[in-house]
């Protein structure tokens, strides 16, 4: 999930909410917030904390909710882990820390030690194009020996290295393995991987969850249809902005024009120009609205209504709806 902020160092409270239910009304099985889609190692530890805190609480154990507590510091990452916990989360995201250049060993020990301590079950989130240092299948096939380590998040984009930690996870039958780039969701899936973490969720995420259903059954002329569809959504709105941060930039910008949330960004990356917004706004237009999350509209404009602490709140133009909403759950569940 992306990180709504209203300014650098701000939530965006309201559009964080709006989200979560956009997202929720989608069937989505898990929420991660934190991660690289959600720019957690940008944030502040007490915005890191904030979220934490306000998604615990909107989610309310309707699903899982995974928190990304990779820092630099490791007792930093214990102590979010530790709030987490005590939030409602069932489970902490872990990338190798970056910078120092450490080796597999240390990478193993660091992993083994956070397990130990961590009040959460811990996935792994190999993501070597950013930390530099990837998880060496040798090195999971000693992790997977910590009952506490419980998956991995892949998002090498490297399906020969996939397909050898598919392999190995067949000695722990209660590991989860997950695809991060949503282009290989189809793939991984239908050859043997546990789901994905799809950054495209954020905006459709019917589509994303249909996909994953599909290839679970092995329907291959449904997943061709559908696979096309995300490819599609990755070709209109990931390739504007910088590409350190195209893929968040490009989702923040299409949620702003449907007034889910704001497009802010952290530092060290801006929201998109007025000339860059004005191409996402066409190109999105373009793009699955048969996948919007079918909820109550707006009398307004349309727009998806959702539950916003007790008031069902259009989440394109804000508008309070009284009387279209009658039979919308005290929490909106999809």
């Amino acid at each position: 999930m992306v990180t709504p902020l209203a300014d650098r160092g701000t939530l965006d409270l309201a559009g964080t909410e709006r989200l979560v239910e956009h997202i929720l009304a989608g069937g989505v099985a898990g929420l991660f917030i934190l991660g690289t889609t959600g720019e957690g190692p940008s944030l502040s530890y007490r915005l890191r904390q904030e979220l934490v805190e306000l998604v615990a609480e909107r989610v309310a154990s309707r699903v899982p909710l995974l928190v990304g507590i990779t820092d630099t510091a490791f007792e930093e990452s214990i102590a979010l882990a530790e709030f987490a916990a005590d939030a409602g989360a069932q489970a902490v995201v872990l990338a190798a820390p970056c910078y120092y250049p450490a080796t597999q060993a240390d990478l193993a020990r660091h992993v083994e030690h956070l397990a130990a301590e961590s009040p959460l079950p811990v996935f792994l989130y190999n993501m070597p194009s950013h930390t530099k240092l990837a998880f060496e299948p040798d090195t999971l096939r000693r992790l997977m020996e910590a009952p506490n380590v419980v998956g991995l998040k892949d998002s090498s984009a490297d399906m020969i290295y996939f397909h050898q930690v598919r392999r190995l996870a067949r000695a722990r039958p209660d590991w989860t393995l997950l695809v991060g780039p949503e282009e290989l969701l189809a793939e991984s899936v239908l050859l043997g991987g546990d789901g994905g973490v799809c950054g495209g969720a954020n905006l459709f995420p019917r589509l994303y969850v249909e996909l994953y259903q599909a290839s679970h059954r092995g329907d291959v002329e449904r997943v061709r249809d559908l696979h096309d569809e995300v490819l599609g959504i990755a070709a209109a709105l990931y390739t504007v902005a910088s590409p350190g941060a195209a893929v968040t930039a490009g989702l923040k910008c299409a949620l702003s024009c449907w007034g889910i949330c704001g497009d802010a960004m952290a530092e060290p990356f801006q929201a998109m120009t007025d000339s860059q917004r004005e191409l996402i706004r066409k190109r999105l237009e373009g793009l699955g609205s048969r996948w919007v999350s079918r909820r109550p509209a707006c009398p307004l404009c349309g727009g998806a209504l959702v539950d916003i602490r007790g008031k069902s709140q259009c989440s394109r133009c804000h508008a309070i709806c009284e009387t279209c909403c009658e039979g919308l759950p005290e929490r909106a569940d999809g």
